[in-house]
């Protein structure tokens, strides 16, 4: 199945885009989404925290992605 990420902050600047496409199967979890992000963009595992939402909810790493889930991804954020 494939989804389309929402990307901001640091995670855009990795990926070099708003948005990311992937194709995943059936089942998957927001951790496999991250393995294979950090697979692909090697820099994603020097984030020290990334967040991603499913439906403008915060998910957990067992969290399983659906067909139609927005998917986003939060860098950390800092500021003063």
């Amino acid at each position: 199945m494939k989804i389309e990420l929402i990307l901001y902050g640091i995670s855009r600047d990795i990926i070099g885009g708003p948005t990311y496409s992937i194709e995943i199967k059936e089942g998957s979890t927001v951790k496999d989404v991250m393995d294979f992000l950090v697979s692909k963009f090697s820099d994603f595992s020097k984030l020290k925290s990334l967040m991603i939402a499913v439906n403008d909810e915060y998910a957990s790493d067992e969290h399983i992605i659906k067909p139609g889930d927005e998917v986003v991804l939060i860098p950390p954020v800092s500021g003063g």
